[in-house]
């Protein structure tokens, strides 16, 4: 007996893979696991960038205080009123799952709001595509997509190599790691 399962039917984040449909935005009301808190000086401005570049939605707000954002289930910003943000962007950032169709046109929409806010996208070691985006806020937000996994690609050698084996492949669900 494990204490670990596949808890893949909890999540909102689809198989990987190039015609991945990403799920529709969560408008239910939930208790949160966890969520970030991000202050910002001009909470209009941070919240029509969020929306607007980085695809969430405003599940409510407080005026002039707060404003609760989300995108897909158990994807929540908390937007809070501040007299100062941090001059410069954190080494910290935290990063949304999406998939591979909409890394593109974040950055696009992103870089049209914001010129210089985006880095990539790129390719990572451990099968994603990533984008970065700096907000108004100057909060690190990364969104990263889950691509396709190939056995035969680099990828997949270099996370053997470390000891992390496909599902099926005869090893039990990589339990050295779980």
């Amino acid at each position: 007996m494990s204490d670990y399962y596949n808890a893949f039917e909890m999540s909102p984040v689809p198989a990987p893979g190039p015609d991945a449909v990403a799920p529709e935005p969560f408008r239910g009301i939930y208790g949160m696991p966890a969520f970030v808190t991000i202050p910002t000086n001009d909470l209009t401005a941070s919240v029509d960038f969020w929306i607007r570049g980085l695809g969430f939605f405003e599940l409510f707000g407080i005026p002039g205080t707060l404003v609760h954002l989300r995108r897909w289930a158990f994807q929540d910003v908390l937007l809070i009123a501040a007299e100062d943000v941090a001059e410069q962007p954190p080494a910290v950032s935290f990063s949304f799952a999406c998939v591979l169709n909409q890394i593109d046109a974040v950055a696009e929409a992103c870089r049209a709001l914001r010129p210089d806010s985006v880095a990539g996208p790129r390719d990572t070691p451990w099968t994603t595509r990533d984008v970065t985006v700096i907000t108004p806020e100057n909060a690190r937000i990364v969104f990263t997509a889950a691509k396709p996994f190939d056995p035969a690609s680099e990828e997949a050698r270099n996370l053997k190599a470390v000891g992390i084996t496909p599902p099926g492949d005869g090893r039990g669900d990589n339990e050295d790691h779980a």
